[in-house]
């Protein structure tokens, strides 16, 4: 590809005036919502911390299951600042902070960073083979500061390394080559301990590896209990990391017992558990001049209960100190230190109640101040302050049940920010239903003779009549809200739908199985959450497809492990759930029409189709992927009761090749006009085919992208077109509609004025399809497009039934991703397209007009070019800020982005979901059709007033005036 070198033209800054601002100032926060999320925050990687020393003031960080590190002001809940350590959502990662250090180390996959605790900005940065285990802090080093120890598994290989926390350079790195798992590193004083699994599956032992804290130098090997007293990882419990007397704790298979080692030393202690045990964590202090005390707590299946643990640092021996009675429901303990005291915070769905950890004492008690629903506390960090001798304050940072992250102060609910919300994998657009009455009414309207439905009418509109004193009480409050611009739908709280056809609903899937309803024209308001779908072992929820029936008021959500549920898309009341297992795995689903009406049709694994009966068999082309990488159409007719599935074509790419993209139009695509209207008033007629499918492909040997456009009905390729110097390992997203398609890549270039420099960046291919090269040609469409079909040769004497294509390729400030094109009720509105840009994290839209093919290369417009609005056809093209939909908010992780028409024709709703949700309004061509915030409404009532009123006090002037003209003539 070539590409002129020429600076943006002034052409190209006419096409780009003020008004096509994405977002003004007024509508922030009016137009648009924003769920500024972190994800679950995790057991171990949750904490308090001051980000200075001489502050007073602490901040909550978390690392959370998405893989986002981010501190939280525990004041109000907003986040202070986050970063994303993963490009790809995963859990696991660890998170640690040194006490007094103004910064954080976290590892996540192979990687370890330091960040600074205040503003978040990385410090410094270091990448490994394999993958880091666990990463704790030295408190105490030769050089005064804190150093972080980390634990490595390269192939085979336990790795375990001290950086210097302040530098970031490796001060010594041991290795050790066995088929042992490593589990955690930990430290005292004196010693540095690395524990690991030894001995082969389903029947392992600890081996407990002591090194010297200044050399690395192995110094000692523990092997603890025999062979099969421990399982799995998981098994393991670690605590004490850091702290004068560091343990490790493990259950038996059946948790009757739980064994204790304190590092270092060569013998365990066994203590019983409570009968009925399902679960065991430990939690202890990780700071050096803290008590070796620890807390061990048992949940059963309906209670829980905790015993403290006191160790001897001269003698390593372990006693139990006393318990924590054992109390119906769930319970949330965290620790907290100051110096040598130790406090351990309870919560339950009653009460906060704190103790310290030297005796069962109660130091503080709060009935728990919730409201009408009680939180389930799963896990949660606590602060415990001391204010005077026997006054205590406690504030607690605790996951619920239903994935909120909520802080409790002395008992009262402080802040609560929806995590649960986060991770979205799928999600659509539904309608507010109208009411199950109105819809029986109408439906039975319908099915009757035009007299009876007449009469049935007239009856329910003066039945209706006994609601209108209520509507002409809310009429002034509703004109005062109109004159000054504020809202009246958004206090109430209800779902309604609105005349501009702004109200709808979001559902949203997330990875942990919960399924939401938001109310987009509402701030994005969560309306309804529950949980969708039990996903076994924590793996995340793959969902292939939700569908929203509108005329039913139906959501479907069907998984990948063939697991199905049905729900009300304005209350969630589930419909029809089928768990996973009673039906075959799906891949992908695709909303099809049938005599039965539209509904989600299951794909299995490499294109397999199950029978379905005649009345639901697909009317259109399904295609599917094959199990060799390539895709074919499957067409389905009616067999008697049956539908027989027939293979209609299939597309293979070229050898090498692999299918990464494929795009095609949306079901609501409305075309306004057939033609595009040129500066000569000719027209060009566009090449509208409903059944139009983009394919990328890539050769990752020759690093080349090749783009298919295929007829769906046929299989026939329309058009293609091949890109050399392309790095497959980056993103490769399509968008189609109307009759343009594109394809984003980064790929190589060359500029025109140095043939032999070659050049790379981000790409944007952008074509446009046509009838013909001629304007006022339909070319052999023209005479017999009534009886147009896709299925005729595409080689008659007359000419093919090839669309004419004009590309143009552009060179982008930055990646982007997502690529969705707005959508209007009638099509008449411009389209821009909205895209994603993960290194600026905001969402762009970009003008249609930018992205013009059709632009004049080499030259300047002429003038009917001018008049169409070409400018001057410039390679680069800058994302401006001006672009941004999401202005200055910072969105991350945006996974898709969806697009849904409003009852306005100039207004298009978009909502982009992944880590963050954010939900906007778009208008490509302006608003036409409403009056936008800065219109003074007050000021034009005002001015017709003041006419009225000047001209009631005028008219008796004028009239005894012209009287008096008359009498005097």
């Amino acid at each position: 590809m070539h590409f002129p070198t020429q600076t943006l033209s002034i052409a190209v800054l006419l096409a780009l005036p003020a008004a096509v601002r994405a977002v003004f100032k007024d509508e922030v926060g009016h137009i648009d919502y924003h769920h500024q999320l972190l994800g679950v925050p995790q057991r171990e990687t949750t904490l308090f911390h001051r980000p200075r020393p001489e502050d007073r003031a602490s901040l909550l960080y978390t690392l959370s299951d998405l893989g986002v590190l981010g501190a939280v002001n525990p004041g109000n809940g907003a986040i202070v600042w986050r970063q994303l350590l993963s490009g790809n959502i995963t859990e696991g990662g660890h998170l640690r902070a040194g006490e007094d250090e103004t910064w954080l180390a976290t590892a996540l996959g192979s990687s370890v960073h330091a960040w600074d605790s205040l503003t978040g900005r990385n410090a410094w940065t270091l990448d490994f083979d394999g993958t880091i285990k666990d990463l704790e802090i030295m408190g105490m080093t030769e050089t005064g500061g804190k150093d972080v120890l980390t634990l490595h598994e390269e192939e085979g290989t336990t790795v375990a390394r001290r950086i210097r926390g302040a530098e970031g350079r490796v001060v010594w790195e041991y290795r050790e080559v066995n088929n042992d798992v490593p589990l955690q590193v930990s430290t005292n004083v004196e010693k540095v301990f690395v524990v690991t699994l030894h001995g082969s599956l389903l029947s392992y032992n600890l081996k407990v590896i002591v090194l010297d804290t200044l050399t690395g130098k192995k110094l000692d090997e523990i092997v603890l209990g025999t062979k099969g007293e421990v399982q799995k990882p998981e098994d393991v419990m670690f605590v004490g990391a850091n702290s004068a007397a560091p343990v490790v704790a493990w259950t038996d298979n059946t948790l009757t017992k739980l064994k204790v080692n304190v590092l270092g030393s060569k013998s365990r202690q066994e203590f019983p558990l409570v009968a009925g045990t399902v679960g065991v964590e430990i939690h202890a202090p990780h700071t050096i001049q803290s008590s070796p005390h620890f807390l061990v707590h048992t949940r059963t299946a309906t209670a829980s209960k905790a015993d403290v643990y006191h160790v001897d640092l001269k003698s390593n021996a372990i006693t139990k100190a006393y318990d924590l009675p054992l109390l119906e429901g769930g319970s949330a303990f965290s620790t907290s230190s100051s110096a040598a005291n130790v406090y351990f915070t309870r919560v339950t769905a009653d009460e906060v109640i704190i103790t310290s950890s030297v005796s069962h004492g109660i130091l503080g008690r709060w009935p728990l101040k919730s409201g009408a629903e009680k939180p389930v506390a799963v896990h949660g960090v606590s602060e415990v302050i001391k204010k005077f001798e026997d006054n205590y304050a406690v504030r607690s940072a605790i996951v619920t049940d239903a994935d909120d992250w909520t802080q409790i102060v002395n008992g009262d609910v402080a802040w609560t920010r929806p995590e649960g919300l986060s991770g979205a994998v799928a999600a659509t657009w539904a309608e507010i239903p109208e009411s199950e009455d109105l819809a029986r009414t109408l439906e039975a309207e319908a099915h009757t003779d035009p007299w009876s439905a007449f009469v049935h009418r007239v009856t329910r509109h003066v039945d209706e009549l006994q609601y209108l004193p209520a509507y002409l009480q809310t009429v002034p409050s509703r004109l005062v809200a109109s004159i000054l611009g504020s809202e009246t739908s958004a206090s109430s709280g209800t779902l309604m739908r609105d005349s501009f056809g702004f109200n709808k609903l979001v559902i949203l899937a997330t990875k942990r199985g919960k399924l939401y309803g938001l109310d987009a024209g509402n701030q994005g308001r969560i309306v309804w959450s529950k949980k969708a779908n039990e996903t076994p072992g924590g793996k995340p929820w793959d969902v292939v497809a939700i569908h929203a029936d509108d005329a039913k008021g139906l959501v479907t959500v069907r998984g990948a492990n063939g697991e199905l549920i049905i729900v009300k898309s304005d209350t969630g009341k589930t419909v029809e759930s089928l768990p996973s297992g009673l039906l075959p795995p799906v891949e992908s689903a695709v909303v099809v029409d049938s005599d039965a009406g539209p509904w989600l049709l299951p794909i299995g694994k490499g294109g397999k189709i199950a029978e379905m009966q005649g009345s639901f068999a697909p009317k259109q082309t399904i295609v599917t992927r094959t199990e060799d990488g390539g895709i074919r159409g499957v067409k389905f007719v009616s067999k008697g009761e049956q539908a027989i599935e027939i293979p209609t074509w299939e597309f293979n790419p070229p050898a090498g090749q692999k299918i990464v993209e494929v795009a095609s139009r949306s079901t609501h695509d409305p075309i306004a006009s057939i033609g595009r209207v040129l500066g000569d008033r000719t027209v060009k007629y566009k090449y509208l085919n409903p059944n139009i499918l983009v394919v990328a492909a890539v050769d990752e040997q020759a690093n080349a992208l090749s783009v298919y456009l295929l007829d769906t009905v046929s299989g026939q390729i329309l058009t293609s077109s091949t890109y050399e110097g392309v790095d497959p390992s980056k993103d490769i997203t399509c968008a189609v509609a109307e009759n343009w398609f594109l394809c984003s890549f980064f790929g190589q270039y060359k500029l025109r004025d140095s043939q032999a420099q070659n050049l790379k960046g981000y790409q944007v291919v952008v074509s446009d399809l046509y009838e013909s090269d001629t304007p006022n040609d339909r070319g052999p469409l023209g005479d017999d497009t009534v009886n147009f079909s896709s299925l005729d040769p595409v080689d008659l004497p007359t000419g093919p039934y090839l669309p004419s294509v004009v590309s143009k390729s552009f060179i982008l400030s930055g990646p982007i991703t997502c690529l969705t094109v707005t959508k209007t009720r009638q099509g008449i509105a411009s389209r821009q397209l909205l895209a994603y840009m993960p290194e600026a994290r905001g969402i762009v839209s970009i003008p249609r007009l930018i992205l013009e093919p059709r632009r004049p290369v080499g030259r300047d417009p002429t003038p009917a070019e001018v008049e169409e609005g070409l400018s001057r056809y410039v390679a680069a093209v800058e994302l401006d800020p001006r672009l941004h939909v999401t202005h200055r908010l910072e969105v991350l992780g945006v996974k898709e982005i969806l697009a849904s028409p409003a009852v306005l024709e100039s207004t298009s709703l978009a909502v982009a979901y992944g880590v963050d949700v954010f939900g906007t309004r778009v208008s490509p061509s302006l608003a036409f059709d409403i009056l936008g915030n800065g219109f003074n409404k007050l000021a034009l009532v005002g001015t017709v007033a003041a006419l009225v009123l000047g001209v009631g006090v005028l008219r008796p002037m004028i009239r005894k005036k012209q009287i008096d003209t008359r009498w005097k003539a």
